[in-house]
Formats: structure tokens, sequence, C-alpha cells
């Protein structure tokens, strides 16, 4: 990774202030992104709420809710690189406008699901709708930083994704308790629509206040403007010689690959199995009413917020990924594990449930550090692709199981369990892959960032 440039870079831009430049960029776009992806994980997730109300009011079983939760991921894994390659061809403007609009309607839709088959098709759109949203933050951060800058912003994404817990739980309750019966729909028919509406207004939004590239760039002065397009510029240029036109080939025969895409597939698994059911451990150890359950469900994404950032921050600064991902990993299954096999009050299961986001949450960003190490420049495109792509069933597999497990025996324990020995596995793997000779030359990458701008790239 090239080392960062002093202040004023290059004979031709002595008078740029480059920090100052970025600053500016990212005042810009960064809070729009940032809160677009809140919205973007509280339709995702929002459903973890509805269910309380859903089932009893339409007869659907834990499995039909399981099965829900986690089809919204089949959509997203197949359409995220076409509505990437749609990015690069329209611009990020008119795609993240449709992407908002499209995903806000569809979220809106879902108050009105009267049956399994309405809502597994609704599921399904809304992840295919949102397919491109994240992939498309990480593509458009390369069309204005170079990736000595990405790696702090992509970051903040993460962090906004255990923010939009906190903000999810804290709405979940209120809307669905003070809008019960208002108009004769159900707290969760509201949720839905008062979370999707959102969406089509930041949709519209995007429209007025996004700019596709630094070249159109109105907000920026005409020096700063060129001195954003020579630095992108001469980053790709030093990419120039890598040949990209065997780089699938190579993945697909790197068993290294597939060790890696296991990894992401448990941590999607835990993840996601904490995102679509943490409401309802909260609430069936003693939280009470919907507003309650809310208010307490927020806490452990809390933690999970300060987790990530200390985590990457420590990691980044020791240079050391082993350790700060295996370490959380284990205080997080650790959680589960208790949390599956003894029965605690509301303040036991919320302590249980800090440690599990906390330590799982904060491994995110710490394993996108990882197969930077094992991919060359010419492979890590397609490499991240598919760790990412495959990796991802994960986030289909935990919700479905769980679902299925608590509707076949009335417990989620074995499901939990299965989650936890799987994330147990991965541990073993990253042990042992951080101590095999990696890619001659590869510097450590930070969290979040590197890997996934290679992505973008």
């Amino acid at each position: 990774m090239s080392a960062p440039l002093p202040d004023s870079e290059h004979a031709g831009h002595q008078s740029i202030d480059a920090r100052a430049v970025y600053a500016r960029v990212s005042r810009r776009i960064m809070p729009f992104l940032v809160l677009s992806f809140v919205v973007a994980f509280l339709d995702r997730v929002n459903i973890g709420f509805a269910q309380f109300q859903m089932k009893q009011d339409l007869g659907f079983s834990d499995a039909v809710y399981g099965l829900a939760a986690g089809i919204f991921f089949i959509g997203y894994m197949l359409f995220e690189v076409p509505s990437n390659l749609l990015l690069h061809r329209i611009g990020a403007r008119r795609t993240f406008s449709r992407i908002m609009i499209c995903w806000g309607a569809v979220s809106a839709g879902m108050a009105f699901t009267t049956t399994p088959a309405m809502l597994y098709t609704m599921r399904f759109l809304l992840g295919l709708f949102e397919a491109g949203f994240f992939p498309g933050i990480v593509l458009y951060l390369s069309y204005w930083y170079p990736a000595r800058y990405r790696a702090a912003r992509t970051s903040w994404i993460f962090a906004a994704m255990a923010a939009a817990g906190v903000v999810g739980g804290l709405l979940a309750g209120t809307i669905m308790t003070r809008m019960e019966t208002v108009a004769g729909l159900r707290g969760w028919q509201w949720l839905f629509v008062l979370e999707g509406v959102p969406a089509i207004v930041l949709g519209v939004i995007a429209l007025l206040w996004l700019t596709d590239s630094p070249e159109r760039a109105r907000w920026l002065s005409p020096a700063e403007r060129a001195f954003l397009v020579a630095q992108l510029e001469e980053e790709r240029a030093a990419r120039k010689h890598d040949d990209e036109s065997h780089a699938w080939g190579a993945v697909l025969k790197q068993p290294v690959i597939y060790a890696i895409t296991f990894v992401y597939f448990t941590l999607c698994s835990v993840t996601m199995a904490l995102n679509f059911w943490l409401p309802t451990l909260v609430k069936e150890a003693g939280a009470g009413s919907l507003a309650n359950t809310g208010l307490l469900t927020a806490l452990p994404f809390g933690a999970g917020i300060v987790a990530i950032l200390l985590v990457a921050r420590r990691s980044d600064r020791l240079r050391e990924r082993r350790r700060h991902y295996i370490a959380p990993v284990l205080a997080g299954c650790a959680a589960l594990a208790l949390l599956a096999l003894v029965r605690f009050d509301i303040t036991g299961t919320l302590l249980l449930l800090c440690v599990a986001v906390a330590g799982t949450f904060s491994a995110l960003p710490v394993f996108w550090s990882i197969p930077h190490d094992f991919l060359t420049r010419r492979t890590a495109a397609a490499g991240l692709a598919l760790i990412s792509s495959l990796g991802s069933l994960g986030s289909f597999f935990s919700p479905t199981l769980i679902g299925w497990a608590r509707t076949a025996t009335g417990s989620m324990r074995p499901a939990l369990l299965a989650i936890v020995v799987l994330s147990l596995v991965s541990c073993v793997i990253v042990q042992r892959l951080l101590r095999t000779p990696r890619v001659p030359g590869r510097e450590v990458s930070g969290p979040a960032g590197t890997a996934q701008a290679a992505l973008s790239e």
C-alpha cells in the first residue's frame, strides 16, 4: 500500500492542502452515505421487531419468519455484481436514487403482506433492490479517494450498521406502540411504512446532492478538482501493468480463498443471527412491552459501535490481525453459548448480548484486512468478489436455521450452538492461515478499507 503523501503533494499541486481537500469531500458525501446506510439496514432488519405482531396477526410460524429474514440475502447475492456494473455505466446519483426509491417502496409495501408467499417475495425483492448499495458505496468511494484514504471512510459504514441497531430498537418499539390501530393499521404495518418512506425521500435527495465524480463537483474549486483527478489517475497508472485477464482462474485454484470464504460465512451467520433474533432474546428474557424491548435492544448495538471503532483502531495501530479477530469472536461465542445453555434474567441476558454483539461485530472490519494478505493485485478484485458473494450465504443460513429450530423444537438452542461451533472452527482457520507465508511484499491493510476497496477497483 502506498505511503501517505505530505499535505502539499507533487509539483504542480504545491498550493493544494491534500488533507483539507479530502476533508471537504468527506463533509460533502460521507454524512449522506452513512445516513442512507443506516436507513438501508433499518429496512433490512426491522422485520425482527415486526414479527412479534405479524406472526400473531397472520398466523406465521418462526420457520416462516426465519426463511423470510434469510431470503433477502438470496436476492442480494444474485444482483450485487450487476448493480455495481450499472453504477459504473450510469453514475452514482441515478443508481443510488433508483436503489433507494425501489427498496423504500418495497419496504413500505410489506405492510400489506398477508401470506407467506407474499412475504418471501417482498423480502427477496428488498434484497434485489438493495443489493448494489453497499458495493456501490465502496465503488463510489474509489471515485473520490485513493486507497490510502478509503480505509477510515469504509469503517464508518461498518459503524453505521451497528448504529442502525441502536436506532432501530428505539424506533421500532415507539412506532409499534404509539401507532397501533392508527388509521386502522397495526403497529407492525406502520413500522414498515414509516421506515420505508425515508429511503424514498433520500432517493430523491441523492439526485440533487450527490456528484458522480470529482470532474463534475462544482462545490470544489477547479484546482481542487484537478488535484483529485490527478491523484486518482496516478494510482490507476501504478496498477496499469497488472493483468486481470486470468484473475478468476487463478482465484478458483487457491484453496486458501475457500478457507477465507468459510470464515466469512461463519461471521455473517453469527452477526445476522443477532440482527434478526436479538429482539426475540430480549423480549423472552422478560423485557415486557414492545417499547421496552426496543429500548433495551439498543444497548447491545451501542456496545457494538464502541467495539468496532476501538478494535479496528487498535488492530491498525499494532498492525496485527489474528488476535484481533480471534479474541472478539471467542468472546462473542462464549456469550452466545451461555445464552443457549443457561436461562438468565433480563440483566444477565443483556450483558451477554452486549458481549456477543461487541465481539462478533468488531471482527468484521478486522476480517476484511485478512484476504488481501493472500491475494495479488491481479487477483484481489476476483478473490474478494468470490469471498463476499459466497460468504454472504451465511446471512441466509443462520436466520433460516434458527426459525426452523424454534418451530421444530420450541427453542433456538440447537441452532445457536451450531453457529457457535462453526465460529470456533473459523477461529482455528484464522489461527492457521495467519501463520502461513503470504503474498511476498504484501503490506497489512487497514481494517475494512483496503480489502473492500480492492473489490471496487
